[in-house]
């Protein structure tokens, strides 16, 4: 880099990536996409996301179901991502503007912290990927949403927190738990019957698999367990200590005790 780009470079400089990439290249921001207006039904729209807070931090966790219209695209799919060391990410709506979103998040949380110096709030995070939803209000109007939900530990607190939001990027905090995408309705119920306070770390995550056990049970759109393919659920929990994703076969255990003890009860729904 010349000495005269990267004085235009340092005099254009903000803390947020996004603010800088909309003002050098805003073709590259996944809200700025060309798309027909017709084009909603071809993309594959990912489902199912929980989270939930228990004592030590939050838990959130995806299924691995991907459709498109009444196709399913991907049994792999992955929906829940880190967004930085304390918090993690979890998308439900279409697929490839939804991984954009994130990567777009993940690096406007690094920037922050090689610009200020110093990390950006639990809250801070949770406002600017409000902004970012907003943005993309003209391609939801289009059917192209992005519903995310955030969590994270905050440090100042000492506490879990988790955040919804509505596709004009309106913030809710959510005390103990929620869900969205096409199961949500049915992974809730199962929270509300499953949560209680001062859950564990490990009550938490198996919480978490079986409200979406539950949504796919009868969410078309939300993909179970699957022991044939050992396709597990993406689950992340984070305390203080950070961020940690859930082994598989630690999930695989889980899901068998559940399918067991369903067995036994020898109950049809």
């Amino acid at each position: 880099m010349n000495d005269f780009l990267a004085e235009r470079v340092a005099a254009q400089s903000t803390s947020s990536f996004t603010e800088h990439l909309a003002a050098a290249r805003p073709d590259l921001l996944p809200s700025n996409r060309v798309i027909p207006i017709d084009a909603s039904h071809l993309a594959p729209h990912g489902t199912t996301v929980v989270a939930i807070a228990f004592a030590g931090g939050v838990v959130m966790a995806g299924d691995r179901r991907a459709t498109m219209g009444s196709m399913i695209a991907s049994r792999h799919i992955e929906k829940v991502f880190p967004a930085d060391r304390y918090s993690v990410l979890g998308i439900a709506g279409t697929a490839g503007l939804a991984i954009d979103i994130v990567r777009l998040f993940q690096v406007e949380l690094e920037h922050y912290e090689k610009i200020e110096g110093t990390r950006l709030s639990l809250e801070g995070k949770a406002t600017r990927l409000g902004a970012m939803i907003r943005a993309n209000l003209g391609l939801a109007l289009q059917g192209l949403a992005v519903v995310p939900l955030f969590a994270g530990f905050d440090l100042d607190q000492g506490v879990g927190r988790l955040f919804s939001y509505d596709v004009t990027g309106g913030r809710y905090e959510e005390p103990e738990h929620h869900s969205v995408g096409s199961g949500s309705v049915f992974a809730r119920g199962a929270l509300k019957k499953l949560w209680r306070p001062g859950l564990s770390e490990a009550d938490a995550v198996r919480v978490a698999v079986e409200s979406l056990f539950d949504a796919a049970d009868d969410d078309s759109a939300t993909g179970g367990p699957d022991p044939l393919r050992q396709l597990w659920p993406v689950v992340y929990t984070v305390t203080r200590a950070g961020y940690r994703r859930a082994a598989e076969h630690e999930l695989s255990q889980i899901a068998g005790d559940i399918f067991e003890q369903r067995s036994i009860a020898g109950r049809e729904a």
